[in-house]
């Protein structure tokens, strides 16, 4: 994040911001990113669209910061169970169903979006994407420190991978949405045989 972005966001207070982001989400599900226009975001916030372009830039990067300030539960390296299994185990624990859901369904209408849109690409891999795979990077060093994951296993490059691969192929496959019991079935079953480590 450029200190000019930090900057241009320091003039609202969290309560705004979050009220923002929320209503950008509800357009989202509302009417799919290529239909949502900064217009509407305004109407909606009761916001200026000049005050819109001068905080975030763009739409692309003021959705993907609704995403990433929406993301349900803590961040993924900040839970520590004291193992690999209770750490994946308790993420799934911190969102129900119904989060879940939703979430899941936003990253699809998304996933579409981000095809023809290399701002929205470019927006979702800075403010989303790699913060993601960071937070992943420090559980698998725990991990590994603990000696649950070889530290050259192949499969540690690939946990987001799967993880995406889950919530996208449930609704493929079985034409139903990702739930907690998939996750926990789908961690136990999949991520840590990958990674060769302890299932309890």
């Amino acid at each position: 994040m450029t200190e000019t972005a930090t900057a241009r966001r320091s003039r609202l207070t969290p309560e705004r911001e979050a009220e923002l982001y929320a209503a950008v989400l509800d357009l989202l599900r509302e009417v799919g990113y290529d239909a949502l226009t900064m217009d509407a975001v305004a109407a909606r916030t009761r916001s200026s669209k000049a005050t819109l372009y001068r905080q975030w830039g763009g739409k692309a990067e003021l959705v993907a910061k609704a995403m990433r300030h929406n993301k349900p539960g803590p961040d993924i390296s900040s839970v520590d169970t004291g193992s690999l299994h209770g750490d994946m185990h308790a993420l799934v624990r911190s969102q129900d169903d119904c989060a879940i859901e939703q979430n899941s369904a936003l990253m699809r209408g998304l996933a579409m979006a981000i095809h023809g849109n290399p701002d929205l690409l470019k927006a979702f891999r800075e403010l989303i994407i790699e913060p993601e795979m960071v937070e992943i990077r420090r559980v698998l060093q725990r991990a590994v420190d603990r000696g649950e994951v070889r530290p050259d296993n192949p499969a540690a490059a690939y946990v987001l991978h799967m993880f995406i691969g889950a919530f996208v192929a449930r609704g493929l496959i079985e034409d139903q949405p990702p739930t907690q019991a998939f996750l926990a079935s789908y961690i136990d079953a999949v991520v840590l045989p990958a990674l060769a480590a302890p299932t309890d």
